[in-house]
């Protein structure tokens, strides 16, 4: 695979394009399959490379995975569930941080799971303490060994009570994957709630768990003795819909996003429109487009649904380069996720970063030297540069500021952004992107 994009930037970005099932619960619902005691079946799966790293890590445990001749239909047969080699798992665990969440399943299935150490974005700690802590709370022993972690459960998971120090979509994903076959009831507080979330809640309910969502972020798990398969048609993607509609800002372009949808999308359609961006909702999707005269800065915080989630704000980030007067993002999610902004320092932008907490309430990384603010000036013209990509979404960021900036720019590492856009090669050529791969 060709790691570098050449792009002749400045040209608006016009035309339409589909969004298929979310990175973040795709990958989540094919796990959940190992719970199952019948075949599973996922509709509307992405090419993406995360989704042939989980494909990967259950072939290994003895899931059997099909895809059909239906544009992106998944079969997955759980029957035989076994215990894969740790040197076959360590193999795939630079790509991933999926391992983690397979641990309850397996526990279930198995009576043991391991895991190596965790890949993924370098955008903060992101701790699996988390995780290991919930494990624990169900009677999972925790075993630390040269080559990673071996989990077993002697007794037995039973239900308990959790209350997670943050609302964690990672470890909201652990409590519900194994708390659903869990002996008794689990009540799990500051839960993530998330639409991906609630789709995978969705996929364990058609499995035949019972599980209610409450309010103030509470979520109650009865355990059952044994989960079916499913047939489930995954939520669309919110995060690539928003980074389109973003591209079509920052490019003075107009590109309709069929699979958008409205509901999940509203605290970004909010900001979209205070920025200056206009938008068309229908039955089949959203258009997005760039409404003509200035664009608004505006003061953002980053926060957990139903806030304005932190994967939305790089790609905005380039778009408010474009908007005029002071912009502010506050980042509250991830602590090292304004990093990506050095490289476009250097194709024009004025972007500032620093560790106070500003323009919006403190948050946790206030006192902790982070430098989880940016303050940028607008608008400024982008120009070409060479970059290199990141973390997945910083990669897509850059992107949209290539095909924004005037001049040439030569993108490296484009490989990451593959893990969560699909064939966004197809969908570059669709809306007129000038650019090369190689």
């Amino acid at each position: 695979m060709a790691n570098i994009l050449t792009v002749n930037g400045g040209v608006p970005l016009v035309g339409d394009l589909e969004v298929r099932g979310a990175k973040n619960l795709v990958s989540k619902a094919m796990v959940a399959a190992l719970l199952a005691e019948g075949p599973c079946r996922l509709r509307g799966v992405p090419e993406i490379s995360d989704v042939k790293i989980v494909s990967g890590l259950l072939e290994l445990h003895g899931v059997k995975i099909e895809a059909t001749d239906r544009d992106g239909e998944l079969l997955l047969d759980p029957t035989n569930v076994e215990q894969a080699h740790v040197a076959d798992i360590d193999a795939h665990a630079g790509s991933s941080r999926v391992p983690v969440l397979l641990c309850g399943p397996l526990l279930h299935r198995l009576g043991e799971a391991f895991i190596p150490d965790l890949g993924g974005c370098r955008i903060g700690e992101r701790p699996i303490n988390y995780h290991l802590d919930v494990l624990r709370q169900f009677g999972a022993d925790v075993q630390k060994r040269p080559e990673g972690l071996r989990l077993t459960a002697p007794d037995g998971l039973r239900g308990t009570r959790i209350q997670l120090p943050y609302p964690s979509v990672g470890a909201t994903e652990q409590v519900l994957l194994t708390a659903v076959r869990a002996q008794g009831v689990t009540e799990l507080r500051n839960a993530a709630v998330e639409p991906e979330i609630l789709d995978l809640i969705a996929v364990l309910q058609k499995m035949g768990a019972i599980i209610s969502v409450e309010t103030d972020r509470v979520i109650k798990i009865e355990g059952v003795d044994r989960l079916g398969g499913y047939d489930h048609l995954a939520v669309p993607d919110r995060i690539e819909a928003g980074s389109w509609a973003c591209a079509a800002l920052a490019t003075k372009g107009d590109i309709y996003v069929r699979g958008a949808q409205q509901l999940a999308m509203m605290p970004f359609l909010n900001v979209f429109r205070k920025i200056g961006g206009d938008f068309d909702i229908d039955d089949e999707g959203i258009r997005f487009w760039h409404a003509g005269g200035a664009l608004k800065s505006l003061v953002l915080e980053t926060d957990v649904h139903p806030g304005f989630m932190t994967d939305w704000q790089q790609p905005l980030v380039v778009a408010l380069t474009q908007t005029t007067g002071l912009s502010i993002v506050h980042e509250t999610v991830y602590e090292n996720r304004l990093g990506f902004t050095e490289a476009l320092g250097e194709m024009g932008a004025v972007i500032q970063i620093y560790r106070e907490c500003l323009g919006g309430s403190p948050c946790r990384f206030g006192r902790a030297n982070f430098q989880h603010s940016a303050v940028i000036s607008g608008p400024t013209p982008l120009k070409g540069a060479e970059i290199t990509v990141p973390d997945l979404r910083g990669g897509f960021s850059y992107l949209i500021a290539a095909l924004a900036a005037e001049g040439q720019s030569k993108v490296h590492g484009i490989e990451l952004i593959y893990r969560g856009y699909e064939r966004f090669s197809e969908k570059l050529d669709s809306l007129g992107a000038d650019y090369e791969v190689g």
